[in-house]
């Protein structure tokens, strides 16, 4: 059989490393597409997997990346969709985007807008499905709550930025400077909060009036702890998804969060089941996908944002 049939190039970790080198061409087993891969995205994840951090879950391809865009070509049995061949696609993986091909259920598996390029899509599944359930699974966001967003000019935070607008509720992002909170006022953030100069519970305090936030979106955990309760309103959810800043905590932690009546969720979506994942994909591209659009904010890259007249009628 022909080898370029039965192989393809891919992005591989060992021992630390990367190397692009020849693997097995997957095939689209039951309910699954193959899709010709045209381009990925790099998240933290893949940074910490490479280091040997954050292993591939069970059952998943240990190749790096964890969404990608690209057409179909390939549809295995058991398909239910009206999937066609050629049809441009992207998709939430559990790894494997660093190659030139991979095969993925068929549940995980978006239409790209016509506006969009592949390459724009590639960077959105991981992303914004991300930001999607800390907000809507997880959190359950309601109209005029305020919505604390730690690290907002990244790549969930500004995606969840925009989500919060589109929930008809508030975000209030924390930052490292005062060009990444121009960026995610510009993209709907009610206030930025440079944390390396401001106290972001008494800024988060001052602007609800004594309230506090009714959610935050939390990937620093370890040493935010005291920020987050001191910011946090009584009864609020706070949503952990990262631990950039320690996976240990010192202090009263818990009894400041009862007295909160606080509530702290934990999530990760990599580790998901396909059911879960499925139904996450759904809710996104039938809630969320329609707002999109192409925008060029800053005339130097193009950036993914949602349609504002949809948020600003929540300004």
């Amino acid at each position: 059989m022909d080898k370029e049939k039965t192989s393809m190039l891919a992005l591989c970790v060992e021992a630390g490393k990367m190397n692009v080198k020849h693997v097995p061409r997957p095939e689209a087993k039951d309910g699954q597409l193959l899709i010709k891969v045209a381009a990925t995205a790099l998240n933290r994840a893949d940074l910490l997997q490479k280091r040997g951090l954050y292993p591939a879950p069970p059952g998943e391809s240990e190749i790096l990346g964890l969404e990608a865009s690209g057409v179909i070509s390939g549809v295995g049995p058991g398909v239910k969709g009206n999937w066609t061949l050629g049809s441009k696609v992207m998709a939430l993986l559990g790894g494997g985007g660093y190659a030139e091909y991979v095969a993925v259920p068929e549940e995980l598996v978006m239409e790209v807008p016509s506006h969009l390029s592949l390459y724009e899509a590639a960077a959105l599944p991981e992303t914004w499905l991300t930001a999607h359930q800390l907000l809507h699974f997880i959190a359950k966001v309601r109209p005029n709550e305020t919505v604390l967003i730690h690290a907002g000019a990244s790549g969930v935070g500004t995606a969840a930025v925009q989500l919060v607008r589109l929930s008809h509720a508030i975000p209030v992002v924390t930052t490292g400077s005062p060009e990444k909170i121009r960026f995610a006022e510009q993209i709907g953030a009610a206030l930025g909060i440079n944390y390396k100069e401001e106290d972001i519970s008494e800024k988060v305090l001052q602007f609800t009036k004594g309230k506090g936030a009714d959610v935050i979106l939390d990937c620093i955990g370890g040493n935010y702890w005291e920020k987050n309760i001191s910011s946090l309103a009584v009864d609020g959810r706070w949503v952990l998804y990262g631990t950039m800043g320690g996976k240990t905590s010192d202090g009263d932690l818990l009894g400041k969060l009862l007295r909160k009546r606080g509530h702290l969720l934990c999530s990760l979506l990599r580790s998901r089941s396909l059911q879960y994942k499925a139904e996450l994909v759904q809710s996104f591209t039938q809630q969320v996908l329609p707002h999109f659009k192409s925008t060029d904010l800053s005339n130097q890259s193009r950036v993914k944002t949602l349609d504002q007249s949809q948020w600003n009628k929540a300004i």
